[in-house]
Parts: structure tokens; C-alpha cells; sequence
């Protein structure tokens, strides 16, 4: 997979892609991420890339100019599966639309800013909108490394142990079940017995009485979908 993303801020996003799982997929050879410079098609040579909305409305637009000419210039190197607009009203994330989106070969992702890009890149570049939640960030940035860190962590090779990722809160759309770790005992908390069993048939039955009933007790939405 090739990962592209178009930014205002290229050296934050290079920051949270050099550690963790992010870094290892690269090294491995599984994904490919690189970072564009919105400002490097900026049409003015103070590098700016927003201007006032028409209409008088409150706050700057990203311009569509410079999104459609680093656009055009991507699209002559790869094909896009999708072209994704970070935006608070967009697609909610989740682990199905994650799933989805790993078994794309290329993605583009355009992190927004200010009161967001001019519609008619909504209306004719961009083929996915997603959002991270019912709030509003600084930028679009941290949303793209939520959407690439989701996407990437399931992708076959990836993790050291591929189960993990299959066992993860809402892959089966319940979340998951307590883990505990040596000791066994600890300032008198102790490891539930079955955990100790060795049964894995009990083990796995437990697992899934936890997940069901803590989902039911934390997030009783994900079992009304």
C-alpha cells in the first residue's frame, strides 16, 4: 500500500510516522507514506493557500487551485483507490470502514484546515469524506494519523502478531475483554482463576462473556447496530 497525504504541515505528521507501527510497516517494506507540501502549489509567493469565502461567511477557505495542482501532479504517478477529505462531517470511522481501506494498493488523504476547502473540491476531487468524531481539531493532520494508523495496523505482516489485530475492540463489534499480565498477584489484586486455567475452550468462553457484557455496560450502541 502507498499512503499520500497532502498537508499544510508536513513536519508533524513526518514526526508521528517515524515511531511505533507506523515506522516498522515502512521499514518492512508494507506501506509506503509520503508527506506533499500544499504550499509548494501555492500561486502566490507568500505561499498562502486560503483566502476569504465568498458570501462573507466567518473564517478562511482552503483554495481549490493548489489542491487540484498537487492533485494533478500525484494522480501522473499512481492511481488512486481514494481520494479522502479529512472533515468533521464526513463518513464516520470505524473498524469496518479501517478494514475497507487496508486492502487498497493507493490512498490519498487531504488534511483540511480553517473552515475547511472550497466545496467544489468536495464536489469533484475527492472521493471519500471521513471524520474521527463529533468534534473539531486545529487540522486535519492528526485525523489523516488516525486514519492511516487504523488502516495500516491491519494489514497482513504488519504486526509482529497478526491475531492481535484480529482480537482488537470492534472487530466483531463488541469491545474487548479484560487482559492481565504477570503477576498473578499483585498488592492483593489478583488474575482471574480461569485466565490461569490453561482451558482454552473456558478461556475463550469467558473472553466473550466479558466482551459482551462490557460492551453492553460501555458502548450498548455498537449492539444496537
Amino acid at each position: 500500500m502507498h499512503i499520500d497525504i497532502i498537508t499544510l504541515f508536513p513536519e508533524l505528521l513526518s514526526n508521528i510516522f517515524s515511531h511505533s507501527i507506523m515506522q516498522r510497516s515502512q521499514t518492512k517494506g508494507i506501506v509506503g507514506v509520503e508527506f506533499h507540501n500544499l504550499r509548494d502549489y501555492a500561486l502566490n509567493k507568500y505561499k498562502s493557500v486560503d483566502d476569504y469565502a465568498y458570501g462573507g461567511a466567518a473564517g478562511m477557505v482552503m483554495q481549490i487551485e493548489p489542491i487540484y495542482n498537487c492533485l494533478k501532479d500525484l494522480k501522473e504517478k499512481r492511481e488512486y483507490d481514494e481520494i479522502i477529505y479529512t472533515a468533521p462531517d464526513g463518513e464516520m470511522l470505524n473498524q469496518q470502514v479501517s478494514n475497507e481501506l487496508s486492502l487498497k494498493n493507493n490512498i490519498c488523504i487531504l488534511c483540511g484546515h480553517y473552515k475547511g476547502v472550497d466545496e467544489r473540491v468536495r464536489e469533484h476531487l475527492i472521493t471519500r469524506e471521513i471524520s474521527i468524531g463529533n468534534y473539531v481539531l486545529s487540522g486535519g493532520e492528526l485525523a489523516a494519523a488516525v486514519i492511516s494508523d487504523a488502516i495500516i495496523r491491519v494489514i497482513p505482516g504488519v504486526l509482529n502478531d497478526e491475531t492481535s489485530a484480529l482480537t482488537d475492540s470492534f472487530q466483531n463489534n463488541l469491545v474487548s475483554p479484560p487482559v492481565y499480565s504477570r503477576p498473578a498477584e499483585f498488592n492483593g489484586w489478583k488474575v482471574p482463576d480461569i485466565l490461569l486455567s490453561g482451558n482454552d475452550k473456558l478461556i475463550d468462553n469467558w473472553n466473550l462473556e466479558q466482551s459482551i457484557n462490557r460492551t453492553k455496560e460501555r458502548r450498548p450502541e455498537i449492539l444496537i447496530k
